[in-house]
Formats: C-alpha cells, structure tokens, sequence
C-alpha cells in the first residue's frame, strides 16, 4: 500500500478493511518520516507493532 492510501484510511470515517501479512488490523497511527503505520491486529491479539506501510494490503 502506499503512504497517501494509508492516510487515506486512516482518516476514513468507514472502516475499511486492512491486512498485515494476512492478518487483519487497525491502523494505530502513521509515521511519515519513516513511511510506516503502528497497527494492532483486529484477532485478539494485544499490543501494537511498527511496519512499513508497504507490507499493508487493503483486503
């Protein structure tokens, strides 16, 4: 995904619907100097992490 598409989203009202290597998360926050999101996977998991926007696929 590219950064302007994840800020898109991030600013949605609507939930749209966003993988982490197949899994489904949340967008926590976006960082553009380093070009990455801190998300939160949406399956129960607890905690964040901080990965490159580009490893982010909208499902």
């Amino acid at each position: 995904m590219d950064f302007e598409r994840a800020r898109e989203i991030f600013s949605s009202d609507e939930r749209i619907k966003v993988l982490h290597n197949g899994t489904p998360i949340w967008i926590e926050n976006l960082d553009d100097d380093k070009n990455s999101a801190t998300i939160k996977p949406l399956n129960g998991n607890i905690g964040t992490s901080q990965v490159p926007v580009i490893d982010l696929e909208e499902g």
